[in-house]
């Protein structure tokens, strides 16, 4: 999924989301990806939803994004990660 520019004005506050098997692992994958491309991201700015079930979990770490093109590389990397199984 790519980050559409439409309407953002950076630097902008930014929720990136992802989902996966709800797991120990899950939030600090996707927070260590984030931080990779957003290093001011914290544990404090995560959200966590687990599915109706419980199966799976989505989280969303908000950042304070700089570009568009740092957002593009975000996405792109969750995508590739193996715990990762969709993104917003």
């Amino acid at each position: 999924m790519k980050a559409q520019a439409e309407g953002l004005t950076f630097p902008c506050e930014f929720p990136i989301k992802a989902m996966g098997r709800h797991s120990e692992t899950l939030v600090s994958a996707v927070l260590a990806v984030v931080q990779t491309h957003a290093p001011d991201a914290s544990r404090e700015r995560v959200n966590t939803q687990p599915s109706r079930n419980g199966s799976y979990l989505s989280v969303t770490v908000t950042v304070t994004a700089k570009s568009l093109d740092q957002l593009n590389a975000i996405y792109a990397d969750l995508q590739g990660h193996d715990e990762v199984l969709a993104t917003l």
